[in-house]
């Protein structure tokens, strides 16, 4: 089986049209299609800002400190990332009475509006592709992302490879 994506270049280690590389056309497909629905709900903020905001928002527990490590950036970087949030009205950042070198991140309802209509709009160019989708290819899509799931549950995750 071929897929409809045409010049892409071989990649390493294996043979062209594997599942592989339908697998990553496809997750290039849906990550193009997740970002370009989040654009449209303004404010536009970067990936990375939206990526703290959803951090924030599913991780309220967290400092600037575990932010930055959360994100892989350094303290500075999530410092100022906070700054530009703050500065838009998205997230307050405040000292804990108990700990006054500790920055505790809150979402304000500003922030909370934005990640509801970006949820809203990525809700709706995914419902788009879906319902362009026969029957019959939305049962099989279920049944193998509900696959990956459970394998993705039976494979540990690799350490990173040092030099």
């Amino acid at each position: 089986m071929t897929t409809d994506v045409p010049d892409r270049p071989q990649r390493a280690g294996h043979p062209p049209d594997t599942l592989t590389d339908q697998v990553l056309d496809a997750v290039e497909s849906l990550v193009s299609l997740w970002w370009a629905a989040a654009s449209a709900a303004p404010p536009r903020l970067p990936a990375r800002q939206l990526l703290a905001l959803q951090t924030v928002r599913r991780l309220p527990e967290l400092n600037l400190t575990a932010l930055a490590e959360h994100l892989g950036i350094g303290l500075p970087t999530a410092s100022r990332l906070c700054g530009r949030l703050e500065a838009a009205g998205l997230l307050q950042r405040t000292v804990q009475p108990h700990n006054r070198r500790e920055v505790q991140l809150v979402i304000t309802s500003q922030g909370r509006r934005l990640l509801a209509d970006v949820t809203e709009h990525r809700s709706q160019r995914l419902t788009g592709v879906l319902a362009a989708m026969t029957p019959g290819e939305r049962a099989s899509l279920k049944q193998g992302l509900h696959a990956f799931h459970r394998a993705r549950a039976r494979v540990r995750p690799q350490p990173p490879r040092l030099g």
